[in-house]
């Protein structure tokens, strides 16, 4: 835990539907598509076949940032721990909250003996960009993306 203003951040691993489905309304300002009702089924989904877990941290009682993780080995980097999402709450960024969720995945990354902790980020999200390289992540590579099927619907 860390000190953050005047109360402490705790960070916890959701191990149960009623943590996983807390966590809906931080992880929805990251991936606003995303549905409530489908949300813990999901969660439930890709922890037991995908190797996902779910992290979140509580401020002053609630939560307020929230990591989605999962552990895997690559052929070019090894052991990796890679974080599919990472979110503070809107009225709680650069406050510390993000700096302190970051460090317990570099801690659990080295916990379970990953060589690297990876994720990637959105073009668009240049605020976040330079959050990570205030951490200390490193640009390596870009990531390039195909989607397969039906295109989206056009607006009007």
């Amino acid at each position: 835990m860390s000190e953050t203003g005047n109360a402490k951040l705790e960070i916890r691993k959701a191990v149960n539907d009623v943590q996983v489905a807390a966590c809906f309304d931080v992880i929805a300002e990251l991936r606003p598509h995303l549905i409530r009702a489908e949300f813990v089924e999901m969660i439930r989904w890709m922890t037991e076949y995908d190797s996902f877990n779910l992290v979140f941290g509580v401020y002053d009682g609630r939560i307020v940032c929230v990591a989605g993780y999962r552990l895997c080995t690559t052929l070019a980097y090894g052991s990796v721990l890679y974080v599919d999402d990472l979110v503070t709450t809107g009225d709680l960024r650069s406050h510390g909250c993000g700096h302190e969720l970051l460090e317990w995945l570099k801690h659990e990354a080295a916990d379970q003996q990953c060589d690297w902790l990876q994720l990637d980020s959105g073009i668009q999200r240049t605020d976040a960009h330079r959050f990570y390289e205030r951490e200390e992540l490193v640009r390596t590579s870009h990531h390039f993306a195909f989607r397969i099927g039906r295109p989206e619907p056009e607006d009007g």
